[in-house]
Order: structure tokens, then sequence, then C-alpha cells
């Protein structure tokens, strides 16, 4: 045997492995979320969630070159990420009418595709004029994801795991944004930052394909619930053509019956048990369905704690918004390190913020089955208290290896209270009224996450006009001037108030979510007759 042919035959029984290895994490996963129904439906909805994600990974992770390319500053930098993002807030409350009247996945698909043609155009643009422009059109899934995933999610997954599941969720969000900033600022240093954007518009088409051929649209109002064990989805056109699914229509299980109304709606039961009675002002007389536009965002701005963690959220996401798309100038500045340091730490920042998103949906799910009403607003309260304190030091610390804990510690909490959060909405919100409570909802937050990468490109460089360039507050530069770096750190520190503040207006809407928990059950069909009883 030459060494050739040993080499080949070395090559083949690690690829064998590999393959092994790769089939049984796969297996495990499925068997996690519940079976290979719920996987698919999962990994789809994540996937969309990653997609934003990337976009403004790749911002941020190609933010040097970009800088050089087109002669621009971090203000500039940041509009690049905001224009996207003030489009798709002005679309997102018409998304929510429609999301609550007509088939969903139709529209997130058409949706992604259009995303992936602006993407691919990006790479092409000749100017930052151009560039600006082509990011208008990327608003598309902005507008779209986030009230067609919320909708969705509450028709294919039970009340009692959504804590669970938005974990899973969130986490190809995370991992949408870990792929823009490896692969975008990889593709970025070694061929261009136009290689970035063309690259990142490939994964949209393919996924506005399988969306479009293999997720079939759920019937509203639970009757598509996929319970622990569904083997596999139906296709997804009937004889009769029509496009909704129920359980009874033919969801393929191994003999699982469904779960009983209480172990479904934890929330739901336990007001029960503490006989919390619904706020009779707000209890609606209607289908919600059939509210306006108008009427329906006056009424579920009426729910308090609904306000609250629109609040709340709306100020978490400001913070990592900026954060996200300035991480890679500030550690290439404040650290002094490379691009691929920059983007190894950006990688260990995202596999805490995965954990802190699994760990904290399967606890308060838990919590909630024992009987802590209040875990789903509790635990993401005390998530961005923490997350502010930790980042403190994290942001100070003038060398990398302990400052990268407490950063890898404040990214894990900032992501942990989002789990929690989303399911949170979905407890006091009439299912009638998902599409477009999110949607109101995705309008105060893509006003945040818009402003803040403007508000912390701008306050970064305002500092840095002030700060003289030879007194930086970190270590020497590397990469980026070092007034700069110390105006990317003075607006980090000043932003993290706006954690702190989202911790406290999170904990403020526990005296109201109880009451909010029963209104919104006996508003619903399915929650109405619990509550009558």
């Amino acid at each position: 045997m030459t060494a050739r042919d040993l080499a080949a035959g070395v090559g083949a029984a690690l690829a064998r492995a590999g393959g092994r290895g790769a089939r049984a994490v796969r297996g495990q996963v499925v068997e996690v979320v519940g079976g290979p129904a719920r996987a698919r439906v999962i990994l789809a909805f994540g996937a969309v969630l990653g997609l934003s994600g990337a976009d403004t990974a790749t911002i941020g992770a190609a933010a040097p070159q970009l800088e050089r390319a087109l002669h621009i500053g971090n203000a500039e930098i940041g509009l690049l990420s905001s224009v996207a993002l003030l489009v798709g807030a002005v679309f997102v409350v018409p998304v929510g009418v429609l999301v609550d009247h007509i088939k969903r996945i139709p529209v997130l698909a058409a949706s992604i595709a259009l995303w992936s043609v602006a993407s691919l155009a990006s790479g092409f643009a000749g100017s930052y004029g151009t560039l600006l422009l082509t990011r208008l059109a990327l608003g598309a899934v902005t507008a779209t994801a986030g009230p067609a995933v919320a909708s969705l999610t509450g028709d294919y997954f039970p009340a009692h795991e959504r804590g669970r599941v938005y974990a899973y969720i969130l986490g190809g969000e995370i991992a949408g944004s870990a792929g823009g900033f490896i692969v975008g600022g990889s593709l970025a240093s070694a061929i261009s930052w136009r290689a970035s954007f063309i690259v990142l518009a490939l994964p949209g088409l393919w996924l506005a394909r399988a969306l479009w051929r293999t997720i079939p649209e759920p019937a509203r109002g639970g009757q598509s619930h996929l319970q622990p064990g569904t083997v596999s989805l139906p296709e997804r056109e009937q004889e009769d053509g029509r496009d909704e699914w129920t359980v009874e229509e033919g969801w393929e299980q191994p003999g699982r019956a469904a779960q009983p109304q209480a172990e479904d709606e934890p929330a739901v039961e336990a007001v029960r048990r503490r006989r919390i009675e619904p706020d009779p002002e707000r209890v609606l007389r209607e289908d919600p369905r059939e509210l306006g536009i108008v009427a329906a965002v006056r009424y579920v701005l009426s729910i308090p704690s609904y306000l609250l963690l629109v609040i709340s959220s709306s100020l978490g996401y400001f913070f990592f918004s900026g954060l996200q798309t300035f991480v890679v100038l500030f550690m290439r500045g404040h650290y002094d390190v490379g691009q691929a340091t920059a983007e190894l730490v950006v990688a260990l920042l995202v596999v805490g913020a995965l954990l802190g998103t699994l760990v904290s949906g399967r606890l308060t799910d838990a919590l909630l089955r024992r009987g802590v009403l209040s875990a789903r607003i509790v635990v993401p309260g005390v998530c961005y208290l923490g997350a502010a304190a930790l980042l403190i030091p994290g942001l100070l610390g003038s060398s990398l290896t302990p400052a990268l804990w407490f950063d890898l510690g404040g990214t894990a909490l900032i992501s942990a209270a989002n789990p929690p959060l989303d399911a949170a909405r979905l407890d006091i919100i009439p299912s009638g009224l998902w599409g477009r409570a999110e949607a109101t909802r995705s309008f105060l937050r893509s006003l945040a996450q818009a402003l803040a990468p403007l508000a912390f490109g701008a306050l970064a460089d305002l500092v840095a006009g002030i700060v003289p360039a030879q007194a930086p507050i970190g270590t020497h530069p590397h990469g980026i001037s070092s007034s700069a770096a110390t105006g990317l750190e003075v607006s980090f520190l000043i932003m993290l108030s706006t954690l702190a503040a989202a911790g406290i207006f999170m904990l403020r809407a526990r005296r109201d979510y109880p009451v909010d928990v029963a209104t919104a059950a006996a508003v619903s069909p399915e929650g109405a007759g619990q509550m009558a009883d």
C-alpha cells in the first residue's frame, strides 16, 4: 500500500466518522426539540430570524473595510444598519394586519426572496449613497419576520413550552449573527466587503424556497399544535385546495393524544387557581380578528404589562443593536487586536448568548409549570439588570483576557431575557390579535434598533472629536485611532443605562401580568371556557 492509498483510506474513514457524528448530533437535536416535524418548523423560523441578525452583524464585521473603501465614519456605518430597520418599522404594522387575516407562509417566503435580491444588489453598489438605497429594501424581512414568526409559533406550539421553543428559534437569530460576524468579516478581510453581501444573499434564496415548499400553514387558535413525537408535516396542499391544517387532518403522531388544556396553558391555569379576575373593561365582546387596525393597536397598548414589556424589549434591543454594529471596531481599537482575534472573541460571545437563550427558555417554562406565575417577567428583568452590571468592568478593562469573561456573562444575560419575554407577550394577548400585537411591538422595537447604530456612532464620533488622540482610555489601538476607540468605549458605557432601564420596566410589569393573563384568557376562544369554570 502506497502512502497515497493510506492517506486516502484515512481520509475516507475520517469522513465516515464525521458523517456518523453529524447524524448523531442531528438525532440528539431532533429528540430534544420533540421530533422531526418540530425540528423542521423550529429550524425554518430560526433561520428567518437568523437572516436579519446576519445582515446587521455583517455591517459590523465589515465596518473597517467599509470605512476605508467608502471613506466614511462611525455615524455613516450606523446609518447603514438604521435605514433597513426604519423601513421595517414603517411597514411592520400593515404587515401585522395581513398576518392576522391571510396565509402567513407565502408572505414570509416572498419577503425573504426580496431581501435576498436586495442583499445581492448591496454587493454591487458603486458608492455609499447607492449602498444606502439598496439597504432600504432589506427592511422587508424585518417588517415581516416578527409578526409572522410570532403568530405561527403561537399556532404551532402550546403555551406551556413556548419559552423553550422561543429559545430554540431565537438561537437561530444568534447563529445568524455569528455567521454574519465570522463569515462576513472573513470575506471582507480576505476578498472585499462586497463578497460579504453577495454570499449573504444565497441562503436567503434557499430559505424562501424551503418555506414555500415544506412548511404548511397551520390553522389558527391552537388546532395545529405539534405535540412532542410528531414525525412529519403534511404535504403543503390538499386536494380541496385549502392550505391550513389541523391535528385531526393528519399530523402523523406515534399514538400521542393532545395534552389537557390545563397543561397547555399553565399561565391561565395558574391565574384560575388563584382566582384572579379579568379586567372587565378590557374583555372584548367581539371577535378580535374583526377589529380594525386602529382599534387593535389601541387595545393592545391599553394592556399595562404588554406596554411595559414592549418598552423593556425595545430598550434591550436598542443596546444590543448598537453593540452588534460596533463590537468589532471596539475590540480592535480598545484591546489592540486584529480582525481574526476580534472575530474569535465575537464567536465566544455568540456561544455565551446561545447558552443564555437556551437555559432561560427551559428555566422559565419549568418555573411556570411549578406555579411561579411571574417567572416569565422576573427572569428577564433580572437578566437585564445583571447584564448592565457585568458589562461595566468588561468595557472598562484594558486587557482582553479578564474583560472577556465579564463581556461573555453580560452578553449571555442580554440574550437570556428574550425567550421568556417573547412567550409572556403571547400569554397576555388574545390569539386573534397576535399578528397586530407583534407588529406594534416590532414597530417600536425596530425604531429603537434603527436609532441605536446611529446614536452609538454619532456619540462615539462626538467623544472622539473631544478626546485627544494621544490619550486613549484603553490600550494602544489596532486598526482605528485612539480617539475613535475612546469614543466607542464612552458610548457603550453611557448606553448601558438603557439595559438597566429595561430591567426596571420589566420588573414593574410583574404587578399587572396576572390580571392581563386572565383578561386575555377571557377573550380568547380557547381560554374563555377555563376562566368561566
